[in-house]
């Protein structure tokens, strides 16, 4: 697995390729299935081309199945509601006949309001975290406390980043669906680390693990060439299903956005 932030912003170039079906290539991850932050993020940018008018307020994805990185992936767009300051968009993306995932997007133009903004967790900035190596995330990242969720290391189920993707392009898409790609990353080896023996190198050693669903909302306008803070944490691990969220801040400590996202954690079984 060999890929850079050149190839993740290349794959967000979809192509059209009939009318309302776009397309777009997949990242090399080394394995043949296609990873689910990538179809987040070409569904974000699908959606986007489609109300170019509106901006993405939310989108909710579903993984029926996994992709074949072998196939490029096809995105069908179908606009059910455009009124004029709120939108609703279905995507599907597709392998052939093959569903791989379904999204539900929420477009919305910004309005004038009431104000209020939750505050970021005292953590400290990011040149007091730990520099670490994310390779499903190709730009700068620091770790709160040098959590690193590859090692068996008993803790608490919660994970603070910061994060910072230099010289990406403007459009406030871009830094959404980059952000979506990262997102779903790291809630799965989150909740795995309070279980002794398990982390997130578990998966396929001695766990199956998969994402089920996977939602986003963004609050206000994300920049992600500059510092942000991602805070999350799983509440909850049962039934071979783990739960996770986390919230976004912004350079300034103000909340930018949120995701949540349940996944399959299921044992693997060894030989009878």
């Amino acid at each position: 697995m060999a890929f850079g932030l050149h190839d993740l912003l290349a794959c967000l170039e979809l192509r059209a390729v009939r009318d309302g079906v776009m397309e777009g290539s997949n990242l090399d991850i080394g394995y043949h299935r296609v990873f689910g932050g990538q179809i987040l993020a070409q569904a974000l940018m699908a959606a986007a081309a489609a109300s170019p008018d509106k901006s993405v307020k939310s989108i909710t994805v579903l993984f029926p199945r996994e992709g074949d990185t072998g196939q490029p992936m096809q995105y069908r767009v179908v606009k059910t509601h455009d009124g004029r300051t709120f939108g609703s968009t279905e995507i599907t993306a597709q392998q052939g006949d093959k569903v791989i995932a379904v999204a539900l997007v929420s477009m919305h133009i910004a309005e004038a309001g009431p104000y209020h903004s939750h505050g970021p967790p005292e953590v400290g900035g990011p040149h007091d975290a730990v520099a670490h190596t994310y390779p499903m995330i190709p730009w700068e990242v620091r770790s709160v406390g040098g959590v690193d969720l590859a090692t068996d290391a008993v803790g608490p189920a919660a994970l603070e980043l910061w994060m910072r993707a230099a010289d990406v392009p403007a459009e406030p898409a871009v830094h959404q669906a980059l952000l979506a790609h990262a997102s779903d990353l790291t809630l799965i080896g989150t909740a795995l680390r309070p279980f002794e023996g398990l982390s997130q190198a578990s998966s396929t050693v001695s766990l199956h693990t998969a994402v089920t669903s996977h939602s986003l909302w963004f609050h206000q306008p994300l920049r992600l060439d500059e510092w942000v803070l991602i805070a999350q944490h799983s509440p909850l691990v049962a039934h071979g299903r783990a739960f996770g969220r986390g919230d976004v801040f912004g350079a300034t400590g103000e909340l930018v956005a949120s995701f949540a996202q349940e996944a399959m954690v299921r044992p693997i079984a060894g030989p009878s």
